[in-house]
């Protein structure tokens, strides 16, 4: 993997280099000491759950500053209202650092925010929206999304079905000229590019913090909506570990998807 394009003093911060060959899909998620990836009905939850770390943040923003693009489901794009997912936006301090590396590399000035909504049912009034986005949707999000988006954005019909397929977004990404993706979720997300076997590695924040469930709210796991075993199972291959404080940067790559008793 290159790794010579990384400035010196990001790489001081990560301590160690950091690259990507293309193509490659990666994702990065934080979660909590037992497994929780997200607090339904509270914005910014990933806050939460992180324990506000500046160097989970510093990883964000890294990883946002590698790629072509990032992508987001409806769900994350809804829970964080004010968000704009670019590598600034997480980490401003990184600010120089992270352009000087998107420069080295031949990158625009921001990664393009890539969201996936089947039913067009998000906020057209969205600041990442004013800022311009490739949205990804159905023939009938689409009509749902005519004429109400920013002339910044894009909407791109990718099929009739109201469940997107992984398999087209990822084409058409790859269309598109996005050769290095992030995938920072939802889980649901997450869930269907695995069961597509498209994503190549995993980048997960561990953290210290204990968030518990009652069943009165939905806390998602890193997966969802989709079920590997027993029919089918993923064994990561650790890459890394970081340590910052008490909370875990863990690495994997992820294999193709095995039949049980292969």
């Amino acid at each position: 993997m290159p790794t010579d394009h990384i400035p010196t003093d990001l790489e001081h911060l990560y301590d160690g280099s950091l690259g990507f060959q293309p193509p490659r899909l990666y994702a990065n998620f934080v979660s909590s000491l037992d497994g929780v990836v997200a607090l339904e009905g509270q914005e910014h939850s990933s806050k939460m759950i992180s324990g506000r770390s500046e160097a989970d943040r510093f990883v964000m923003g890294l990883l946002r500053a590698f790629a072509d693009a990032v992508l987001i489901g409806a769900g994350t794009f809804r829970a964080a209202p004010d968000s704009l997912w670019t590598p600034t936006d997480i980490y401003p301090d990184g600010a120089a650092s992270f352009a000087e590396l998107r420069g080295r590399l031949g990158r625009s000035t921001e990664p393009r925010l890539v969201l996936i909504t089947s039913r067009g049912e998000v906020d057209p009034h969205h600041p990442a929206l004013e800022s311009g986005a490739l949205v990804l949707t159905s023939s009938l999000g689409a009509s749902a999304l005519r004429n109400r988006l920013p002339r910044a954005s894009t909407v791109v019909a990718i099929g009739t079905s109201p469940t997107m397929d992984p398999v087209g977004v990822i084409h058409t990404l790859r269309s598109e000229g996005h050769q290095i993706v992030l995938s920072e979720g939802g889980p649901t997300l997450i869930g269907g590019l695995l069961q597509a076997e498209l994503l190549h590695e995993l980048f997960l924040t561990l953290s210290p913090i204990l968030a518990g469930r009652s069943g009165r709210s939905r806390r998602p796991g890193l997966v969802e909506g989709a079920e590997l075993l027993p029919g089918r199972s993923i064994a990561a291959e650790l890459l890394s570990i970081r340590t910052h404080g008490s909370h875990l940067f863990l690495r994997y790559a992820i294999p193709q998807l095995k039949e049980k008793g292969d």
